[in-house]
This record gives C-alpha cells, structure tokens and sequence, in this order.
C-alpha cells in the first residue's frame, strides 16, 4: 500500500513543498494534478515551502560557527559557501532585494532553501531575510500557479 493514501492532498502537498529542491516549484504541479484549485494549491505551497525557514534563518548561524571548529566540516562549509556565492551573487549584489528576486525565480536550488543558506552566510537580519525570502516565495508561487493553471487548462 501507498503510505501517500492515508495522507490528506493537502498534507502531501504541504510536505512536498517543505522538502529542499522541490519547494513550492514542485508542490504546486502536483497539487493541481491531484485536481486541486491553483488558488488553493499555492496557499498550501506557500505554508509548506516556508516552514523550514525560521529554523533555518534561526539555527544556521550558531551551526556554522560550531562547525567551523572541525576540520573536514570547515572544508565542506568552505565549498558550500563558494557554491552558495556562485548561485546567489544577487543577494550579495543587492542585499535583501537580491534575496527576494533569487527566491522568487522558480528554478532548481533558487528557492528558500537555498535563499536562507544564504541569508545565513551573508549575514542578513533574520526579520527582513524572512519577508524578503516570504515575498520572493509568493512571486514563485504566482509564476508556478499560472503556469500550471495553463498547463491544465489546454489539457
């Protein structure tokens, strides 16, 4: 049996856009493939992509501090902030208003995940990272919500 059965389409909706990568970008189709209304499958997504959020703005910080301390750690942090700098030269560029377009650009690794590791990295105010990161989150889901309202409306 399908675990998923036993799971309301909201709640697997909800989950599906809290995973990293997936985020609202995936959450979204699904949910209006599962027949729901776009309107409400993006209010769902929403909710669920910004979940991880506050923790991640919150905790991420004093986590990379402590492991800063651990050599083999220190090297991965390393590559991840290279990594993260390559991807989110917009949010060092223009600040909170980089953050709030690199959120809102509805591709792979552009999402809330990767907005609050960054955040995080450039050392952002965690209040205005989470409305920036909250406002690009809404323009993703008003993009992925139309696209799959044309989508589903040709079929």
């Amino acid at each position: 049996m399908d675990i998923l059965n036993f799971i309301s389409r909201e709640i697997q909706v909800f989950l599906i856009s809290a995973l990293p990568i997936v985020e609202l970008r995936g959450g979204i189709p699904y949910a209006v493939a599962l027949g729901m209304s776009p309107i409400h499958a993006a209010l769902i997504c929403i909710a669920g992509s910004m979940l991880p959020v506050p923790f991640l703005l919150f905790y991420l910080r004093p986590l990379f501090a402590k492991l800063r301390m651990i050599p083999i750690v220190s090297k991965f942090e390393q590559w991840l902030i290279n990594r993260t700098e390559r991807k989110a030269g917009t949010i060092k560029k223009y600040s909170l208003l980089g953050l709030m377009l690199f959120v809102a650009v509805p591709l792979p690794t552009t999402g809330v995940w990767t907005g609050s590791i960054a955040a995080a990295l450039f050392n952002l105010k965690l209040k205005h990272a989470f409305f920036a990161i909250l406002f690009g989150n809404t323009i993703a889901a008003l993009i992925m919500t139309f696209l799959s309202h044309i989508t589903i409306s040709k079929i």
